[in-house]
């Protein structure tokens, strides 16, 4: 499989939660481009994703590239890096091995808010 948009725009990188007007594809483009990233739900799990990442001493985004990486399944990711820093925040994440405690913990998140987008 190839996850596209793995970061779902920018959601789960947690810059939105803090600024809703961050520069990103979320704020560049018509709310009508993608509105399922802005659905309340998306915001509510991104905020679940974000402090389950702080609580393990990680960003949001290397939690969640990080998780799709464990996944067998997962043959590449699509990332949309803006920056040299986002760029390297992106490919180390894939050295970031999740404990069974983070997985059981995400797995909780997703079961709660299954498919935001939807």
């Amino acid at each position: 499989m190839l996850a596209y948009s793995p970061l779902a725009f920018g959601q789960l990188t947690g810059k939105y939660l803090s600024d809703a007007k961050a520069s990103g594809r979320l704020t560049l483009f018509p709310p009508t481009w993608s509105p399922r990233y802005l659905r309340p739900t998306v915001v509510a799990a991104a905020r679940r994703y974000a402090d389950l990442a702080a609580e393990h001493g990680m960003t949001p985004a290397a939690l969640a590239l990080a998780w799709c990486y464990s996944r067998w399944f997962v043959a590449s990711t699509i990332i949309g890096a803006t920056s040299l820093a986002q760029l390297k925040e992106n490919i180390d994440a894939h050295t970031v091995v999740l404990s069974d405690e983070v997985i059981a913990a995400i797995n909780v998140i997703h079961k709660e808010i299954t498919n935001p987008g939807q």
